[in-house]
């Protein structure tokens, strides 16, 4: 499934309130799901010195993520693709 991230303005008196909105995101995501809406809350990342906090939102189309946004109240967001790298792996004979 595609993967989303949902950047949302935190300022950093506010930095408290990332983890209930993360709650929300997650609820929000549930009862898409529930609905016939295939949607998953991946995590969340909050960036104090930024401001910022970004959502990683799993779902078959941005329209989606729209609506979990708007269904977990976030406010202004910004939502673009995402594509994951991970690292190579290691060969065995490297220190």
């Amino acid at each position: 499934m595609p993967r989303y991230l949902v950047e949302v303005y935190l300022p950093r008196s506010r930095v408290h309130d990332a983890h209930v909105a993360a709650s929300r995101v997650q609820a929000a995501a549930e009862q898409l799901s529930r609905e016939g809406v295939p949607v998953r809350h991946v995590r969340t990342t909050i960036l104090p010195d930024d401001e910022t906090c970004f959502h990683v939102i799993e779902a078959l189309a941005p329209g989606a993520v729209e609506e979990l946004s708007e269904r977990a109240e976030l406010g202004g967001v910004r939502i673009v693709t995402a594509i994951e790298a991970s690292r190579p792996a290691r060969r065995r004979d490297t220190p």
